[in-house]
């Protein structure tokens, strides 16, 4: 495999595994968005397509631990954090040099 798709590869590797953070950090900028909002998103953002199923999974998944609501609006569901999210995006954004740093280490020879 060439060097370019090593690296996309990496990439769509690290969105996938840090995918339950992308939505939430979206969604403290963005009141309330749809699993296709945020499909689209991770997609023009950082160039990786997520399945519908993978997205909605995770959603429910972080409805049930109590970090997302779910409303109905036009037909749509649309996902927002709980106070219990906001209070656990902010605990990971305000981690970001210690993340930052453990990747580092990861990748040192």
């Amino acid at each position: 495999m060439e060097e370019r798709g090593i690296l996309k590869e990496i990439q769509r590797s690290i969105v996938k595994n840090f995918l339950d953070t992308v939505i939430m950090v979206r969604l403290k900028t963005c009141s309330s968005l749809s699993g296709y909002n945020l499909i689209e998103y991770v997609q023009q953002k950082y160039g990786v397509l997520i399945s519908s199923g993978t997205v909605y999974s995770l959603l429910y998944s972080l409805e049930r631990k109590g970090l997302l609501k779910a409303d109905c609006a036009s037909g749509k569901r649309l996902y927002a954090l709980t106070e219990e999210g906001l209070k656990a995006i902010e605990s990971i954004l305000d981690s970001r040099e210690e993340i930052k740093k453990f990747v580092g280490n990861i990748l040192q020879n």
